[in-house]
């Protein structure tokens, strides 16, 4: 049971709590900012290139360099909420956050803002953890709180889906700076606030952080992202692709060995002997890195090959963001008669149908049967897979580590999209050679497309393989308890 502990004096002469709307009100707004900025950047992609001369690998770095931080110290940020205090954790997140977005947005050159995105990342994944923990820990168990976490999760769900509108509008109506200087007024306003309502908390113990697994496994991952990138420039083969690619690889391997030995480890590895966690940690990171590049590869479909604008890229995605949301509705009540398992595997072939509709797009598609329908196909089976394999990773595992399972899961996706978003954009490199032609540009993404739709069928075999069946749930949980 979480204990709130008072640190300073204003704090402990306040004689009643402040109310549960607002600080539920504040932990949404924090968990919003964090998801919509990993979708908000797509549409301003285009003229971020124009701007500052990135290249085709810059832009895939403008998503990854967030999202391979935010992964890569998820685990760490909610570790530290535990024992330094989630309120002064989500305070240092969100500061970090909003400093970060003022850079990025004031940026002069490409590497100014990768930097940027990096250090948002980092922000981000301090300040997402105690979102959650500060919401749970001020409305008591029981209806309220199921209430206030479906509150939560359905905020997460409108950021994501409404970041390519907002970039939309934001580029369209000022200039591609405004989606991340945007931040820094609501930025402001949700620390001031946060400041003066939040009340301290933290979880008993004397674990100490396991930084230097944090580091190793954001190294590891970006270093192999990076390898990746290089192939199609140059080659395979080249001492550039295999240095990083097997540095890369080390990084990861080390990573795993420090996890073996620290006595407070970021990822306990104990916890991937149990299959449910295993496996749908596996899922996820494969179907991740198909369905990650979704948004990127559409927003450059429909600018660069179909010529809309931020505007119009933004509010044609907006039937797909929203089957996101539905499908994660449906979720629950699907998974109530028919099983997780079943559910995450339909969800998985649902999305397959949408990427495979999509690679058999054209240069002059229309909007109906090019960009809407297999948009809504592909976010409605992601939205029905995400439920299941996320309900799956924590069915088996002890209550006190429904933390970490709950961090894992969503790292294995963060990060399976991240190196998944870079063999998909050096694919689609490779096929467009640098010809910059629509015709040229479709045929390289086309392919991305049909690469994803491989890749889930093969997610959805491996949950059909080794998810665990709905008896043999049962039985783990049994064990487990």
């Amino acid at each position: 049971m979480l204990e709130a502990t008072d640190l300073t004096p204003t704090v402990r002469r306040r004689t009643a709590p402040p109310p549960t709307w607002l600080v539920v009100a504040l932990a949404c707004a924090g968990q919003f900012l964090v998801v919509l900025d990993v979708s908000v950047v797509n549409v301003a992609l285009p003229s971020m290139r124009a701007d500052l001369g990135l290249s085709e690998a810059g832009l895939q770095w403008v998503v990854n360099a967030y999202a391979i931080a935010f992964a890569g110290f998820m685990l760490l940020g909610g570790r530290a909420g535990d024992l330094y205090g989630r309120k002064s954790m989500f305070l240092v997140g969100l500061g970090l956050f909003t400093l970060a977005s003022l850079g990025g947005g004031l940026a002069q050159e490409g590497w100014q803002l990768l930097l940027a995105r990096a250090v948002q990342g980092l922000g981000a994944a301090v300040l997402a953890p105690s979102t959650l923990t500060l919401l749970t820990s001020a409305v008591p168990e029981g209806a309220a709180r199921a209430r206030a976490i479906a509150t939560w999760t359905a905020v997460g769900a409108g950021g994501g889906a409404a970041g390519g509108l907002v970039g939309g509008v934001l580029v369209q109506a000022l200039s591609w700076r405004w989606v991340l200087l945007i931040n820094v007024p609501v930025g402001a306003v949700v620390l001031a606030a946060s400041v003066r309502w939040l009340v301290e908390s933290r979880a008993g113990g004397s674990r100490r952080l396991d930084l230097p697994g944090a580091l190793l496994v954001t190294a590891g991952l970006a270093t192999l992202a990076y390898g990746i990138s290089q192939t199609e420039a140059e080659g395979w083969t080249a001492a550039a692709t295999l240095v990083p690619l097997l540095a890369g690889a080390a990084l990861v391997a080390l990573f795993l060995c420090v996890e073996a030995r620290t006595a407070a480890p970021l990822m306990p590895l104990g916890l991937l002997r149990l299959r449910s966690v295993a496996s749908a940690n596996a899922a996820m990171l494969v179907s991740g890195s198909a369905m990650f590049c979704m948004w990127f590869f559409m927003t450059l479909y429909a600018q660069n090959v179909l010529g809309y604008s931020p505007l119009d890229a933004g509010l044609a995605l907006v039937p797909s963001s929203l089957a996101v949301v539905l499908g994660s509705k449906l979720a629950p009540r699907l998974m109530r008669t028919t099983g997780a398992r079943n559910v995450a595997v339909l969800g998985t072939l649902v999305a397959a149908a949408g990427f495979a509709w999509q690679s058999t797009m054209r240069a002059d598609g229309a909007y109906l049967t090019a960009i809407m329908i297999p948009g809504v196909l592909m976010m409605l089976g992601a939205g029905l897979a995400a439920t299941p394999l996320a309900a799956l990773a924590t069915s088996g595992a002890a209550p006190g580590d429904a933390g970490v399972v709950s961090g894992l899961i969503n790292t294995s996706r963060t990060m399976g999209g991240s190196l998944g978003l870079a063999v998909m954009s050096t694919i689609a490199a490779a096929r467009t050679a640098d010809r910059t032609t629509p015709e040229a540009l479709t045929a390289g993404y086309a392919l991305v497309f049909r690469t994803a739709t491989a890749v889930l069928l093969v997610a959805a075999l491996l949950m059909l393989a080794w998810l665990p069946r709905p008896a043999r749930q049962e039985d783990g949980l049994r064990k487990a308890g």
